[in-house]
């Protein structure tokens, strides 16, 4: 395989990074890489904040659930969805914007920000820098609104922790490949079964890094999570910020 392939494939999560800055030049690359990746009807329904004050990224920190390496890295990219820019053309257009009001427009929105963190990782880790994506953004959604300035029609997706590795960190284990790739249709068999063999797997991995007490395995660690929904501000925030999901 060529060297982007194998990037990809050894791609782990960095949570302590060494007190180094990045250069400009260097995450203007990473976002540039974001820039060119595709986006539905090429509306470029996506944009970048970068966070280098070191206040905001201690608040920021404190926001997303106190996760101390937002604050620790040098630099943190916010991924907004950004449906203002859309409505701009709009205004200057006389077409009256709806689409940020229903569910398509979310769903378009949030999938283009998906492809534009993917390349930012990609990027990222080409340059031998570390990264971790922060979905904790939206734990507190309105003061981070509020703390990035974000107009109406936007909402701040996910978060990407960039600097350099202080170490190299775990490969976490994925599902069986057999489970995760579908030829035709879906097939539930192949998932039904690989339950129990990648709760196996993680178990063993859980206890190579001294975490299996707490997360025990892939079932129980999700389903903990998933029985609640565990950022349950979005959707008021979502509707104050004119976007909606009908």
């Amino acid at each position: 395989m060529n060297n982007t392939i194998e990037k990809i494939k050894d791609h782990r999560s960095i949570r302590q990074y060494l007190d180094k800055d990045v250069p400009d030049e260097l995450i203007d690359e990473i976002i540039k890489s974001a820039q060119a990746m595709p986006n539905s009807i090429n509306g470029q329904q996506t944009s970048v904040i970068v966070v280098r004050d070191k206040a905001k990224r201690e608040k920021l920190a404190e926001l997303v659930g106190n996760q101390p390496y937002v604050a620790k890295a040098p630099v943190f990219l916010v991924f907004v969805m950004d449906f203002y820019r859309t409505y701009l053309a709009g205004e200057k257009t006389g077409f009256n914007q709806v689409i940020h009001e229903d569910i398509e427009g979310i769903l378009a929105g949030a999938t283009d920000v998906g492809i534009a963190l993917g390349a930012s990782v990609i990027a990222a880790e080409s340059l031998g820098l570390g990264i971790v994506p922060i979905g904790g953004i939206r734990q507190n959604p309105e003061e981070v609104i509020e703390l990035l300035g974000l107009p109406e029609y936007t909402f701040p997706m996910v978060g990407l922790v960039v600097g350099y590795p202080a170490d190299e960190s775990h490969k976490k284990p994925r599902v069986p490949f057999e489970s995760f790739k579908h030829n035709e249709s879906y097939d539930k068999k192949a998932v039904e079964d690989s339950i129990d063999v990648y709760d196996e797997k993680m178990s063993k991995y859980l206890k190579e890094i001294g975490r299996e007490e707490q997360e025990v395995n892939w079932s129980v660690f999700t389903s903990r999570i998933y029985q609640s929904v565990y950022y349950p501000k979005v959707k008021a925030a979502t509707i104050k910020q004119g976007l909606k999901t009908k």
